[in-house]
């Protein structure tokens, strides 16, 4: 996969996620695209901004990371830096799925953003032949029919444990399809990459996750 931004756009773009989820929150403001932006950062892309957290297991007394709002747009419409402030502020109090973050969770949530290539259809001649042809850790997909739709992120179906068959469910009932529906006549299917990067931990160290070669798997 060739790359688009440098270690260091990434890492800014990850701040600029965090600084516009704290002004909104703490002054009620949106944030202004900053004078010092790379200029990469002006080209439009589809980029999408995640918001988790840890919480302490009680059954386990093991930490695991969960969603806390993700947010973003496929297409490239904007700028991405601009893109990148409004996902982050959407996916930090416009996520149907959850309460809006509130300013005292600032320190407890992780900022991740995934910077997304330009989105293929998957042409095969019967669905089953996905199967072959979907990677894991690198295929983002996007589930198309004349009513619904649903996307999911690169990383998720490694962060899930999810296989290939398992990925095309979890993309169909986001949808709001039955698990199978993937194979349906009228479904379209098309796919991208990411660049992913992520705060290790709350204000923490900002790293490259290359989710391909596993969960837990960084480029520093």
């Amino acid at each position: 996969m060739q790359k688009f931004l440098s270690t260091e756009e990434g890492m800014y773009l990850v701040k600029l996620a965090r600084r516009a989820v704290r002004a909104f929150l703490t002054e009620g403001k949106r944030i202004r695209v900053p004078k010092d932006v790379p200029r990469k950062l002006l080209e439009k892309r589809g980029v999408f901004v995640t918001i988790s957290k840890y919480i302490i297991d009680e059954e386990t007394d093991v930490r695991r990371k969960i969603l806390r709002g993700c947010v973003g747009y496929p297409e490239p419409i904007m700028p991405l830096a601009e893109a990148t402030i409004s996902s982050a502020i959407d996916a930090a109090t416009e996520d149907p799925r959850f309460p809006s973050l509130v300013p005292s969770e600032l320190n407890q949530v992780l900022f991740e953003v995934s910077v997304l290539s330009g989105i293929a259809e998957i042409n095969v001649k019967k669905p089953e032949e996905y199967l072959n042809v979907i990677r894991l850790g690198v295929d983002g997909l996007i589930l198309k029919t004349n009513y619904t739709s649903a996307i999911v992120l690169p990383q998720h179906a490694v962060e899930y444990g999810l296989n290939v068959e398992q990925y095309l469910s979890y993309l169909a009932a986001k949808a709001g399809l039955p698990p199978d529906g993937w194979k349906y006549p009228h479904v379209r299917l098309y796919r991208f990459t990411a660049e992913i990067y992520s705060e290790i931990e709350p204000n923490g160290p900002i790293v490259e996750r290359r989710p391909d070669l596993g969960v837990r798997a960084y480029r520093l």
